[in-house]
């Protein structure tokens, strides 16, 4: 599923919540002063708007520095061409995401060189990871703000509206205690939200370099998580999904323990909240106790998204995954075992450094006998500074591309076939969104498809006297699977 986004061929820029295209036609004035009020603002300090790229965790980052422009007088647009400035956050996981974020903030610095735009402010992971070095490439970038110094957007942009740029870099440190992420700007969907419930990472995977981005892991306290999460319900959110580098280390900083498991007990007693999804979930610190809450629970739907990246026990002891393909296997057996109707999601690596012909095997092997729902797959991607950048034994691209679709075909038939099994059946649907010129069918989810990443659900709405809408959970036959999509009918 896409977020409401105003498309352009090469960026996507995040629309403000609840607000049809809003931009002005061509750029607003220059304040002299960050107290000034444009006349084209309608009122506002200024106009401004957001490229948001990465993950979901990066996402509740967007949202939490729009929350703070806009409590401070700047009005978001849904289309540079009504902005005076943008924020652009970036992502720097792997090559094609920094590709990415390299290719909007140079269509950017375009637009601020034709006279359309006034600042370009670059935030987050790029950001975090490059410092100097993406200011001495691009020089005509106003301001860059790491992944911590996320809460002084406001002090940034307004230095820059006040003609001051002698400091055009926000970096710290993590923080001691995990920032808060109560002041937002929602630009998911109304009815559901992502609930950050920690930063940073303290697995020292080979190939990774978000510890060096976000830092160690650390963790928001219960009270801080189930406070946001009541919040978003009073709020009209229905779905919340829960996000972290490693949701199942949950609490380990904080309170010398696990604590994901007292955790979702809590936001299970939320009553404004009907679903819970859970992402980020390693297969370490799983016990039966943490099983049997989800199994038994009114609203943790029964989804589970579980990186595992590998399955040959070689491969898993390059990655320095701390676990290996027998131990995996038997958390996903008892997963499946307990959990009714359990569906799951992992990513997989193909072309790790040293990874053989039989290595791949191994791994076709697992999926085949593992049967996930949904499953994603990357080509390693070397990232600098990282353990396995290092490492001997580089797989050819064509190569890594070559069992990256193999892979990829494997699941796409076990994902067919499973989605052609639930024709015919009863389930019910979050309605997300209209679909584009076609009245009366709907775009949604069901349980198993986590927003972006899985599978949609094409509703077609039977009644007029029992008309569909958006942020409804709606009780759907399901009458026909069209690969990884499904189509179904809303009833009365």
């Amino acid at each position: 599923m896409q977020l409401p986004i105003y498309q352009k061929p090469d960026i996507n820029v995040v629309a403000p919540p609840n607000s049809p295209n809003a931009g002005a036609d061509g750029a607003s004035g220059n304040p002299e002063t960050a107290s000034a009020v444009d006349p084209n603002t309608n009122g506002a300090r200024g106009n401004y708007a957001v490229v948001s790229l990465g993950c979901p965790k990066n996402l509740v980052d967007t949202e939490q520095m729009l929350g703070r422009l806009d409590a401070d007088g700047y009005r978001m647009v849904d289309s540079v061409e009504g902005a005076d400035f943008v924020v652009v956050n970036t992502c720097a996981f792997i090559d094609s995401a920094r590709d990415e974020s390299m290719a909007a903030i140079d269509e950017m610095l375009t637009l601020k060189r034709d006279g359309k735009l006034r600042n370009v402010v670059v935030t987050g992971c790029l950001a975090e990871r490059q410092q100097g070095k993406l200011l001495e490439d691009r020089p005509e970038i106003d301001a860059l703000v790491g992944v911590f110094g996320r809460n002084d957007i406001v002090s940034v942009v307004d230095e820059l509206y006040s003609g001051l740029e002698e400091q055009r870099t926000v970096f710290k440190p993590a923080a001691v205690n995990p920032l808060s992420d109560a002041v937002r700007s929602a630009v998911t969907p109304r009815h559901f939200a992502y609930l950050k419930i920690s930063e940073g990472c303290d697995r020292l995977c080979t190939f990774c370099a978000i510890p060096k981005m976000r830092g160690k892991h650390f963790s928001k306290p219960i009270e801080q998580i189930v406070e946001e999460a009541d919040r978003l319900g009073r709020s009209g959110v229905k779905e919340i999904v829960v996000v972290a580098q490693d949701t199942t280390y949950y609490g380990m900083d904080r309170y010398g323990k696990p604590r994901l498991n007292d955790l979702l007990k809590q936001l299970d007693q939320i009553e404004s909240v009907d679903w819970v999804r859970l992402m980020y979930f390693y297969p370490m610190y799983i016990d039966d106790s943490l099983i049997d809450t989800i199994a038994t629970a009114r609203r943790i739907v029964p989804y589970i998204d579980m990186p595992l990246q590998h399955a040959s026990d070689a491969m898993l002891k390059r990655m320095s995954r701390k676990t290996t393909r027998k131990l995996q296997t038997e958390i996903v057996r008892k997963l499946r075992e307990r959990i009714d109707s359990l569906v799951m999601r992992t990513t997989m690596i193909t072309g790790f450094p040293g990874e053989t012909e039989d290595d791949f095997k191994q791994l076709m092997d697992f999926v085949e006998e593992s049967q996930f729902e949904n499953l994603g797959v990357f080509t390693y991607s070397v990232e600098e500074d990282t353990p396995a950048a290092k490492l001997p034994g580089r797989v050819d691209p064509e190569i890594a591309n070559r069992r990256r679709d193999e892979l990829m075909a494997l699941q796409q038939s076990i994902a067919f076939e499973w989605n052609g099994s639930r024709v015919g059946g009863v389930e019910e649907v979050l309605i997300d969104a209209e679909m584009p010129e076609q009245e009366g069918v709907f775009i949604g989810r069901t349980r198993s498809e986590a927003p972006d990443v899985d599978g949609l659900v094409y509703v077609s709405q039977v009644s007029e006297e029992s008309p569909v809408e958006i942020g409804q959970i709606r009780k759907c036959e399901i009458v026909a699977s069209q690969g990884y999509d499904l189509a179904a009918a809303a009833i009365d």
